[in-house]
């Protein structure tokens, strides 16, 4: 724990924007509702403070990691040695005249859709009912009903932790992939903002869109349980909630967490789970899956902590 440390340093004369939050439970900031504490949680929404506190942890050595809203993490029960960044700017700007929409990482994906829904700009439908950021969203290339991010994205500003230096990647250079980006790989980031480009649409077509998608999700997904949504990749010649519904697993249980006898895709905290219970059913789920198919599947989940 380097508390103390991280207290010395005088942040709150530095980042005077920012909100501080020490030894903080990262259960507030999950939808999985678990998770142990951080030395110090800080939500920031301004760039030069985003810069100035990066730089302090990287002269005094303390580790820094970035979260969105949450929404697909699970944090270990031990925790998050250092400091944890949510950059949760929140501005959009439209220009209708060439229909591109520039908005920064922190909008939340379903706020976006409403704005877009406002100015009749059709092709985010399919991301309105993503919970999380637009951040995140790009970090994994999101997707839902077909549609990607990468279909909608023109540009991603930056900052780059190794230099501190904001920089852009187009659409080709960002190596989307099947809920995959280059920043989960090749470049040690912070995303800053988000250029795309959209059609121009009717707002009763994009609302029956956004309803017909609210509903599937409302009738097939665990919604009423915290999650974080579809907890394991597919493969390209595989459906892997499929399989573990074959596999006899959907309702599953190991402490708290659950395989959701809803949609076998998910895994559930039906209450009391612990990290640890959600990760051993994972585990389990794995086993099962290759034991059975002879197929390994991959979390959809990225797993942090100490």
């Amino acid at each position: 724990m380097e508390i103390e440390k991280i207290k010395n340093l005088g942040l709150e004369t530095k980042l005077k924007k920012s909100m501080l939050f020490y030894n903080e439970s990262m259960s507030k900031h999950t939808s999985f509702k678990t998770g142990g504490p951080c030395d110090l949680f800080v939500e920031v929404s301004d760039k030069d403070e985003l810069i100035t506190l990066i730089t302090i942890a990287k002269e005094n050595d303390i580790p820094i990691t970035v979260v969105g809203n949450g929404s697909n993490l699970l944090v270990k029960d031990s925790g998050i040695d250092g400091i944890v960044i949510k950059y949760n700017n929140r501005d959009i700007d439209v220009n209708l005249n060439n229909n591109l929409v520039i908005a920064s990482s922190g909008v939340i994906n379903a706020y976006l859709g409403n704005i877009l829904l406002e100015y009749e700009l059709g092709g985010f439908e399919f991301a309105c009912g993503i919970p999380g950021t637009l951040g995140g969203a790009i970090y994994m290339n999101a997707g839902a009903y077909g549609s990607e991010m990468k279909d909608v994205v023109v540009e991603v500003e930056y900052l780059n932790l190794d230099n501190l230096k904001i920089e852009s990647l187009n659409n080709e250079q960002l190596e989307f992939a099947y809920r995959t980006s280059i920043f989960q790989s090749k470049i040690n980031a912070i995303i800053l903002s988000v250029k795309m480009k959209f059609e121009k649409s009717n707002a009763l077509l994009i609302k029956d869109k956004m309803d017909e998608y609210r509903d599937k999700r409302l009738n097939s997904q665990p919604l009423e349980y915290p999650s974080a949504g579809s907890t394991f990749k597919r493969l390209d010649d595989f459906l892997t909630a499929k399989a573990i519904d074959e596999a006899g697993l959907k309702g599953y249980s190991i402490g708290g967490a659950e395989v959701s006898s809803k949609h076998a895709g998910f895994i559930v905290n039906k209450g009391n789970a612990t990290s640890q219970d959600i990760i051993d059913l994972i585990e389990h789920v794995q086993k099962v899956i290759l034991e059975k198919y002879n197929k390994k599947i991959e979390t959809e989940v990225r797993i942090i902590g100490r």
